[in-house]
């Protein structure tokens, strides 16, 4: 409570043109999945009372009818919601995320623009947005009204700026405590995810948005950020590093598992059976998630996955062969067939990967995948 006291005591200083104090508050990532890329609410003082009220875009109602189809589909509906700034900072406060402000330096005009723009994009008639995690979302929202109020300055100062980051770098960077989110969204997103991005749309992370705003100028010229006021103390593990993606410890891993596959194949076929039958069980579940994410969903970013020629569907028609492995029976001319061209498929991903025309960031995958798929072809080839 001191820490909001503090704030309303340095917000109420007295206003020289009576106009609203505006800032932005970035929020930092917490330890539950959907707190992973952290958040942001732009903070608006009421010059009368010095009433600081939080405008929030990232407000969704999980008790909505077919939420749960929705979010599937990748068709969400989040609102803005207008609430006062100490009781937007409680869940954090209780988490342990660190919370600082941007105090900007608008014209008094702009500033009473944006309130207003604010206030009314928050009526219930106006507060609903269909939400897309990379274009349209909390962050986004805010940095497009900043940007309408500053008549555009704000995309014309950094849209032509790029740190080399992608949608698929900065997700798989802060979902990396988690291993399942990273591995989600590692194998799950397409081509679309690897086109680098400027800092205009690398700003679809709060983080990323409160040091570009650190660089920008105003409408006359002066440092947008007039001060920095840190709220709440961050208390969990520091916002992950982004770092390269080593693709040579994948492609040892996987010519190490594809040797002994293949050496085990020749005495051995019903222990390569017993190792290679969850392996294809789980290869046909990943491809038919990543098919259905491409023709089922409205998740864009999911479409045209290269990762399913690694992983593909195909695999399940390789059970009944490997069951018959199993009993010590020949798997059959089918099996190995499908084996073949799934093997292919894997080939021709390393192609795939060099191709100018649509470049997916998935050499760690084809380093692993691949020699596994071929060693598996050698355990299982024909014997006379």
């Amino acid at each position: 409570m001191a820490s909001i006291l503090l704030l309303l005591a340095f917000v109420a200083l007295p206003a020289l043109a009576a106009v609203p104090r505006i800032g932005v508050a970035t929020m930092q990532p917490g330890e539950i999945f959907f707190e992973r890329f952290g958040h942001n609410a732009i903070v608006v003082v009421d010059p009368d009372t010095g009433d600081a009220i939080s405008y929030n875009f990232g407000f969704f109602d999980p008790t909505e009818k077919d939420f749960v189809g929705r979010f599937v589909r990748g068709d969400m509906r989040y609102r803005l919601a207008a609430l006062p700034f100490d009781q937007d900072l409680m869940q954090y406060r209780e988490e342990g995320r660190g919370v600082s402000i941007q105090w900007l330096d608008l014209r008094d005009e702009e500033a009473v623009e944006l309130a207003a723009a604010l206030a009314e994009n928050a009526k219930p008639e106006n507060a609903f947005y269909k939400y897309e995690y990379f274009d349209d979302n909390c962050s986004t929202r805010v940095r497009d009204a900043l940007d309408r109020v500053l008549d555009g300055g704000l995309r014309r100062q950094i849209e032509g700026r790029s740190h080399g980051s992608t949608a698929r770098s900065e997700a798989v960077r802060l979902a990396s405590p988690a291993w399942w989110m990273w591995l989600g969204f590692d194998i799950g997103l397409g081509p679309s995810a690897d086109q680098p991005m400027p800092v205009w749309r690398e700003s679809y992370v709060p983080m990323r948005l409160a040091a570009a705003l650190r660089e920008v100028k105003n409408t006359d010229r002066r440092p947008l950020v007039l001060q920095e006021q840190q709220i709440l103390p961050h208390r969990l593990a520091p916002e992950p590093q982004d770092g390269p993606v080593r693709w040579w410890p994948w492609a040892l891993a996987g010519v190490a598992i594809g040797i002994v596959v293949a050496m085990l194949g020749r005495a051995r076929p019903r222990v390569v059976a017993a190792i290679a039958l969850p392996f294809w069980i789980l290869a046909g579940v990943l491809g038919a998630l990543m098919l259905f994410l491409w023709f089922g969903t409205q998740h864009t970013y999911a479409w045209a996955n290269a990762n399913l020629l690694l992983l593909s569907p195909l695999c399940w028609l390789l059970i009944p062969g490997a069951v018959r492995a199993l009993r010590g029976r020949d798997p059959g001319r089918i099996f190995r067939g499908v084996l073949a061209v799934i093997a292919l498929g894997a080939v021709v991903s390393l192609f795939v990967y060099w191709l100018p025309v649509a470049p997916q960031r998935n050499v760690h995958w084809i380093a692993l995948l691949l020699p596994i798929h071929l060693g598996l072809l050698q355990a299982f080839r024909a014997r006379r």
